[in-house]
Parts: structure tokens; C-alpha cells; sequence
């Protein structure tokens, strides 16, 4: 998925219908593309991973961090997780503690999504103890069920229901989590049927990843009233237990007393402190310090008085924002292009002058295209967005990089294809279906010859 949204290869990745790896790889931006490994990532000052070094050398032998030019990356970053083990290959020992990394970048993180195959889901008992591990991060939780083109309606049903029960099990709350149905990669859809579905879900999926620089600085805020909140409960709880604690004999009875006796104690710390029960840890993890009053003092200070000053400065962030876009580049450019999404925006052209005698790429396949063209009945020379999206879903490439194709033949902006611009977008579309990328700007020699005089005369 992460190739998907970059639309680019990832350094140092290999791509195969199994996991491939067993590595954490952190994809950041840097002007040069290669890999950093673990160990010297985790001395660098400049990246966030200096804590992961209690992990030790067998994990970090198993981290790394792809760096690389990409537009996505430079609003987020991203932690591509290995794939999950199951059947026999749980036997298989990685050397870590894998769920204790996991639960490391789970509380650091602004957005963790969950990966399931629509034609071979499973839950295994690795994933069961995965998920166990992202407990208490369930706001960050997205569910992704990718190659639904793969299953027919009926079966995609059943798929979905058999989801979100196994979800709810592992999980063991009524809370629904929000499972994003699509096509993930940019392979030709299987089965067509559900690409309208698809479309939305990507559309829903993409949105709520463009807003995650926005939302940055809230996520930091809520984190951190929730690790103080954490903070006061704990400090309560053993300043009543080391006050209950005899000074001499007989503390270790009474220690085995008190900690039995736990659910009753936290019931009445929660009625005198007026303390919310979904604040108190689990009980297994309890550990013994001594309460200092200065500091409890501050910590009341700090969640009545210094956080609350904190948001109107949030406020004031997101109206200086305005309507900046967030997340931009690769995927992300489809999702607003042409007629593949409701009352579409065009962005403005970028001037940029091209040779006018330089060979057009596509002119020796034109005729080809040109045929295509009229058989589809263009009004006055021109085809609608209407009639040009209805013959390019027929290609089964999915709605974004459609999007995609359609922003780039576009050139005039007008919300129509000429037959030049139908050519490229022709032309386009078998290169997206050989494998080969789509460029981010429109290069010189595939700009339509009538398009580069309109441009030398605009400039």
C-alpha cells in the first residue's frame, strides 16, 4: 500500500504476494534517495528513534529507514510494519519482543492502519497478540480491506462480516471500527462490479490522511493529557497503598493482601478523588513508588490550567492553515482530478515552455487512438468528461490513477479531451497497464504539439 500511495518505488523494498520482510521500515523524505540501517538510525539527531535502543541489535538489525524525494513525504511519514506470520511460520522465533516494538509506535504515531487481504483473511495468533498490542489506541485505528476487486459482491459480504466479527473478538469492545473496502494497488480491477464502492472508500481513506498534518499539533495535546491523566490516577493509587503498608513487620502478607484486594481499592480512590474508572490500569501492572505532593500539585496544575491554555493557540494554527490542501502528491493528486470526483477543481498551469519541434511520443500509435476517439461521437471536436470517464473505466485501472491520467491529458484544463489530449491519455493508460509509472508533471516531448504552441504564447 505504501508503493500505492507514494507512486514509487520504495528503496531497498522488494514486492512479492507474501510478506517479504521482516523489517520495520521507516519511509521519510531526503533529497537523496537510499537506506539508513538501525543501528546508525537510532544515533542520528536529527530522526525521532533514539529510544528504540533498548530493543537491542536484534531488532535493530530489522530497522531501517527509506529515505527519498517524494512530495507525500514531505507532510508525513510512514512505518511500514512486517507481515504478520501465521500457520507454521508462527513457530518461527524474530529474535524481539515484536508486539512491545509495535506498542512503541502505536503511541507515537497519528495513524495506524490494519492491512487485511479480502481473499485470504485471516486472524492469525500472531496478529491476535499485534493487535493486542495497539490496546488503548483505538481512536488512531483504521481498517484497510485491500484487494476487494478479487471477490465478487457476495462473497465480499461475507468477507466483511467475518472482519468485523474476528475484529470485535480480538478487540473485546462494542465499539465499531471504521474498515476502508477497496483496491489498494494500481493493478486493472478483477471484478468491476463494486468501483463505485471503491472509489468512496478511497476517497474517505485519502481524506482522513490528508488531514493528519492539520491535526498534528491536536494529536500531540490529546496524547499528553491522556499519558497526565494516566500520571494522577497512578500517583493515587500508590500513595493508598504505601499508606496502607505497615512500616515493619509483616509487609509482605499485607502486600499480597493489598494487591488481592486491588479492584475494591481503585473503586474507593475513584469515589474519593472523583476519578473515572476508565482511568485506572490494569492491575497486573502495578508498581510501587512514593507520592510527592509538589509534584501532584503540578500535575493538577498542569491539566486544569497550562493545557487549556494551549488551545486557543490550536485554534489560532488552524485559521492561520486556512485551506491548505495537507497531503499532497503521488495518490493524492487523482483524488482531485477531472470527472473521476464530484465538482472537481483545476489546478492552475505551471507555464513551463517546451520545444515546439520536438517529436510528440504518441504520434506513431495516434491513428490507433484517433479511431477510438471518433467511434466514442465527440461534440464539436471534443469529448465530455462524462464520455471520456465512462471509456477509461472500461481499462479497470483504478479511479486514481484514472484521476491521475486524466489531470495530465487535460492540459488545456477545459474539462474535455481534444483527440490529441485523448491520445495521450490513450497513450498513458497502456503505460500504466505495461507496470511503468506515471510522471508527476507532464514532460515536454508528451505534451500535444497544438498545447506547446498555446503555452509559448501564453508565456
Amino acid at each position: 500500500m505504501d508503493r500505492y500511495l507514494l507512486e514509487q518505488d520504495i528503496p531497498g523494498s522488494r514486492v512479492g504476494p507474501e510478506p517479504t520482510t521482516d523489517c520495520f521500515t521507516a519511509i521519510m523524505h531526503g533529497e537523496v534517495e537510499g537506506v539508513i540501517p538501525g543501528n546508525a538510525l537510532i544515533v542520528d539527531p536529527n530522526k525521532p528513534f533514539r529510544k528504540l535502543n533498548p530493543f537491542g541489535n536484534t531488532f535493530l538489525n530489522r530497522f531501517q529507514c527509506a529515505q527519498m524525494p517524494n512530495q507525500v513525504l514531505e507532510s508525513i511519514s510512514i512505518i511500514d510494519t512486517p507481515g504478520i506470520l501465521s500457520g507454521a511460520k508462527q513457530r518461527v522465533s524474530r529474535g524481539y519482543d515484536f508486539p512491545a516494538v509495535l506498542r512503541w509506535f502505536a503511541e507515537r504515531v497519528d495513524l495506524i492502519i490494519l492491512l487485511f487481504d479480502a481473499h485470504k483473511l485471516e486472524i492469525s495468533d500472531e496478529f491476535s497478540e499485534a493487535i493486542g498490542a495497539l490496546k488503548g489506541n483505538e481512536d488512531k485505528l483504521r481498517v484497510v480491506l485491500n484487494k476487494a476487486d478479487m471477490v465478487g459482491t457476495q462473497q465480499l459480504m461475507r468477507v466483511y462480516g467475518a472482519l468485523m466479527w474476528s475484529l470485535g473478538k480480538v478487540f473485546g469492545t462494542p465499539e465499531v471500527l471504521r474498515v476502508y473496502i477497496g483496491s489498494f494497488w494500481s493493478e486493472p480491477l478483477l471484478v468491476t462490479d463494486n468501483r463505485k464502492l471503491f472509489e468512496l472508500e478511497e476517497e474517505d481513506l485519502f481524506a482522513d490522511i490528508q488531514n493528519l498534518p492539520r491535526n498534528a499539533a491536536l494529536r500531540k495535546l490529546n496524547d499528553l493529557v491522556k499519558r497526565a491523566r494516566l500520571v494522577r490516577v497512578h500517583a493515587h493509587i500508590i500513595s493508598y497503598l504505601k499508606q496502607e503498608m505497615p512500616s515493619v513487620f509483616r509487609k509482605d502478607n499485607k502486600k499480597k493482601n493489598l494487591i488481592y484486594q486491588l479492584p475494591v481499592i481503585f473503586t474507593k480512590i475513584q469515589l474519593q478523588h472523583n476519578i473515572s474508572a476508565g482511568d485506572f490500569p490494569d492491575c497486573a501492572k502495578m508498581q510501587f513508588k512514593t507520592l510527592k505532593p509538589n509534584l501532584m500539585a503540578a500535575l493538577d496544575e498542569l491539566l486544569s490550567s497550562d493545557i487549556a491554555k494551549l488551545m486557543p493557540l490550536l485554534r489560532q494554527e488552524e485559521l492561520e492553515a486556512g485551506d491548505q490542501l495537507g497531503v499532497q502528491g503521488g495518490a493524492f493528486l487523482g483524488t482531485r482530478a477531472g470527472p473521476f470526483t464530484e465538482g472537481y477543481p483545476f489546478a492552475e498551469e505551471n507555464g513551463e515552455r517546451c520545444e515546439e519541434d520536438e517529436d510528440w511520443v504518441v504520434t506513431k500509435d495516434k491513428p490507433k487512438y484517433d479511431e477510438i476517439f471518433y467511434n466514442l461521437a465527440p461534440n464539436e471536436g471534443k469529448l465530455s468528461g462524462t464520455k471520456a470517464k465512462d471509456w477509461m473505466v472500461s481499462t479497470r485501472l483504478p479511479n486514481s490513477v484514472l484521476g491521475r491520467i486524466w489531470k495530465l491529458s487535460d492540459v488545456d484544463r477545459d474539462g474535455m479531451l481534444d483527440d490529441e489530449e485523448f491520445a495521450l491519455a490513450s497513450h498513458l493508460i497502456e503505460v500504466k497497464l505495461e507496470g511503468h509509472g506515471l510522471p508527476p508533471e507532464l514532460p515536454s516531448r508528451l505534451i500535444p504539439p497544438s498545447k506547446r504552441r498555446q503555452k509559448g504564447s501564453d508565456a
